[in-house]
């Protein structure tokens, strides 16, 4: 069934945020299964458009989350600027400490915000450094991998982590 790209990407939301869903192949399988005929690469490209992300479960396991807009800035954009912008992620017991281009801290935060990460109680930015609360020191070991894996990701080079 040939349907727009808005409704192709709308499914595409729907079914990560229902299920969770860990590899382009599962997303591929899915919308497949429910009347779409997706490629790998046209869902490779909608991930893209779209800032989906992919974070660590509590369980370890790894799935697809939507990021959501805040305003008018298209997640994707958050999510390029926030990986430029970190030099460092830091843990210290339940907080997670991103070190930023001077300036930047805020956009970090507002990327981090958009998120929606259910292990952030809160966040506090400054110019170059992010405080990231997190309800208990494991899920801030988690959070500390996953936007590091996230920074890592967008730019291609190796940020620091520190433990």
């Amino acid at each position: 069934m040939k349907t727009s790209k808005s409704e192709r990407q709308s499914r595409l939301l729907q079914l990560i945020r229902d299920q969770e869903i860990g590899t382009q192949e599962d997303l591929v399988s899915g919308l497949n299964s429910a009347g779409l005929d997706v490629t790998q690469a046209t869902i490779s490209r909608d991930i893209k458009e779209l800032g989906i992300i992919k974070v660590t479960t509590g369980s370890g396991l790894q799935k697809y989350v939507p990021m959501e807009r805040s305003g008018e800035v298209a997640s994707g954009r958050l999510m390029k600027v926030f990986s430029e912008a970190v030099i460092q992620v830091d843990l210290a017991v339940n907080l997670v400490i991103i070190k930023s281009l001077p300036g930047m801290a805020q956009a970090c935060a507002s990327a981090l915000d958009s998120m929606r990460l259910p292990e952030v109680a809160g966040s506090i930015a400054g110019d170059d450094t992010v405080f990231i609360a997190a309800r208990s020191a494991e899920q801030a070991e988690k959070l500390c991998l996953n936007l590091s894996h996230i920074a890592i990701q967008g730019t291609g080079r190796k940020n620091q982590v520190r433990e």
